[in-house]
């Protein structure tokens, strides 16, 4: 990692691979901000990350769909450790229903927090960044984004929407050496995905190559990677981690 750049926001931190990315970058000596709704989780995630990494942690309960606490968020994080150097775009949501049937309510729930919530939270960070001439976005997108997933019509076009807003704010920020990317996990195990009838399971882990679902830790690894210095002349770029799923 970078000696002077030690800073990193998670949003959607308090869980699944959120969680996952929080504890990567703190065991590789980052002070990472637990930002979540889930507070009572978030608070617990942070204490962890204190007690087994030595690092800063704080949690701050965070709706990215409101742009009065992705602004709290990025402020606190300024005022508590100085900068925020890295930010990861990891919450999101899912309302499943097929096109005919889901209600406004399941769409612009959706799209709130996954695209509107990246945006608001890429915008509050970048300002900082920009200040600052370094910066790291990595946002969560989904193989979703790319394939189209039937009865997933919000969660799809939210996520393909974090696709071009990752390729916009990449020209946009480029010249201010503020990169960003974006992941497109395949079926990885989580909470979320937990809850997906079994034949949906089998249907995926039949088409994946490598015959298994991937891990949060797959997905962290790889937000390290592009985080790192190893990383610095890659920007825009949509990383498919889905073994496999989608070639």
């Amino acid at each position: 990692m970078y000696e002077d750049h030690k800073n990193a926001v998670v949003t959607g931190a308090a869980r699944g691979i959120g969680k996952a990315i929080a504890q990567k970058l703190a065991k590789e000596g980052l002070n990472v901000v637990v930002s979540d709704i889930l507070f009572d989780d978030a608070k617990k995630v942070a204490n962890e990350l204190k007690e087994k990494f030595g690092v800063k942690s704080i949690a701050v309960k965070t709706d990215v769909s409101c742009a009065e606490d992705a602004n709290v968020l990025i402020k606190t994080t300024v005022d508590e450790f100085g900068s925020v150097d890295f930010l990861i775009n990891n919450a999101g949501v899912t309302r499943d229903n097929l096109a005919v049937r889901m209600s406004e309510q399941e769409w612009d729930m959706v799209l709130n927090i996954n695209l509107k919530g990246t945006f608001l939270c890429s915008q509050a960070a970048s300002i900082e960044m920009m200040k600052k001439r370094f910066g790291r976005i990595v946002n969560l997108a989904s193989v979703s984004g790319i394939l189209g997933t039937a009865g997933q019509a919000n969660y799809a076009s939210s996520k393909a929407g974090v696709i071009a807003l990752t390729k916009s704010l990449a020209r946009e920020l480029g010249k201010r050496n503020v990169c960003v990317n974006a992941i497109a996990p395949g079926f990885i195990l989580t909470e979320m995905t937990e809850k997906l009838p079994d034949k949906a399971k089998e249907y995926y882990i039949a088409n994946i190559p490598l015959k298994r679902v991937g891990t949060p830790e797959d997905i962290a690894e790889v937000v390290s990677f592009l985080i790192s210095p190893a990383a610095s002349y890659i920007t825009g770029t949509v990383i498919n981690v889905s073994g496999g799923l989608l070639i």
